[in-house]
């Protein structure tokens, strides 16, 4: 004979699944401290400004 499932409780706890999976999702991609944010802004910067610094000024009037 076959278990018996109530499918209302299945559903919901498909559902918490689901949404733990999200929120681990999350977690991986938001979860950084102000500090790691603000260290890679400053290497994002510093390595703008040295692309900056080696960009050819072609742009002389004669």
């Amino acid at each position: 004979m076959a278990e018996i499932v109530n499918l209302r409780r299945a559903r919901k706890a498909k559902a918490r699944a689901n949404a733990e999976a999200d929120a681990n999702a999350n977690r991986v991609q938001f979860g950084r401290t102000k500090t790691e944010k603000q260290l890679t802004k400053a290497e994002k910067e510093a390595a703008e400004r040295k692309l900056d610094g080696h960009k050819r000024n072609d742009d002389i009037d004669d």
